[in-house]
């Protein structure tokens, strides 16, 4: 029999549904070791990620995930659902926020709804994807939000 090859792919932009809440999973654990790693990686010195003494006097009495680990997954977690191989380019994040912090193994829960879409007025065959994200903890908590502005590829259209 021959079978036809089928790669993993994100959508187009005719694909994406503004009725749809896309939930990604699994989720992901982020643990000391990500969150170390991360913060040194990306040379925020911050005390509040890495000193465990320091932190331990602040008022939530511990080190936190650094918020930029938070959004990275966040988004990163989206990626193979919606925008993997079919993006052209992210243009831009708003409306950024983190209403409660992420706790060493907590883990993260992604979801995104998409609130607008048009297609580009001046690349043809390319679309502009407005989604929303959303982070939730395993108990349900929303710990981070982003408004995320993506130019896709039309069906058809990626060369």
């Amino acid at each position: 029999m021959e079978r036809r090859d089928i790669v993993q792919r994100g959508l187009f932009f005719e694909e994406f549904d503004e009725s749809a809440r896309y939930l990604h999973r699994p989720g992901r654990t982020l643990t000391e070791a990500d969150n170390v790693l991360f913060t040194t990686l990306t040379m925020n010195t911050q005390s509040l990620h890495l000193d465990a003494a320091w932190s331990a006097g602040q008022p939530f009495g511990e080190r936190l995930v650094n918020s930029m680990l938070t959004l990275s997954t966040l988004v990163g977690m989206s990626v193979a659902q919606l925008t993997q191989g079919t993006i052209v380019a992210n243009l831009g994040f708003e409306k950024i926020a983190f209403p409660a912090p992420v706790h060493h193994g907590d883990t993260l829960y992604g979801e995104t709804v998409v609130t607008a879409k048009r297609l580009s007025a001046s690349r043809p065959g390319q679309g502009i994807v407005t989604l929303e994200h959303t982070g939730r903890n395993q108990d349900g908590e929303i710990v981070a939000t982003a408004v995320r502005a993506s130019l896709v590829w039309c069906e058809g259209a990626m060369p």
